[in-house]
């Protein structure tokens, strides 16, 4: 196990190779970090199509071949390279940003999350 919030804030990360499980892409939004998505079920497959078409933070690995799934090596550098230094590599890391900003300013005092957590605290 290692501490995945700091490791995504590290400047050496490019992006993240991700099964786009909840935390983990709460995580991605919140580092401001480029994700290359490879669910595997669940809602991790709708995760990935939020990351992916919705926030335009990321792009899809394919799900690999035969019954085993193994996902060729070229896939896997075709999309790293895609995300780090590819032709929608900046738009997607402007994207990662801009998603961490909104994230920040949710959690920041009176931004909205702490209002509705605050509502909830006078509710009870």
């Amino acid at each position: 196990w290692s501490p995945q919030e700091k490791v995504l804030v590290h400047p050496s990360v490019a992006c993240f190779v991700t099964h786009c499980g909840w935390n983990s892409t709460m995580e991605s939004l919140t580092s401001g970090m480029p994700v290359v998505a490879f669910p595997q079920w669940g809602d991790q497959v709708t995760d990935a199509v939020y990351l992916v078409e919705v926030f335009k933070t990321g792009i899809r690995m394919c799900r690999g071949e035969a019954e085993n799934r193994i996902i060729p090596r070229e896939e896997i550098e075709k999309c790293l390279l895609e995300a780090i230094s590819g032709p929608k590599a900046a738009e997607m890391k402007q994207n990662a940003l801009k998603w961490k900003k909104v994230a920040e300013e949710a959690v920041a005092e009176g931004g909205f999350s702490d209002r509705n957590i605050q509502e909830f605290v006078d509710e009870v």
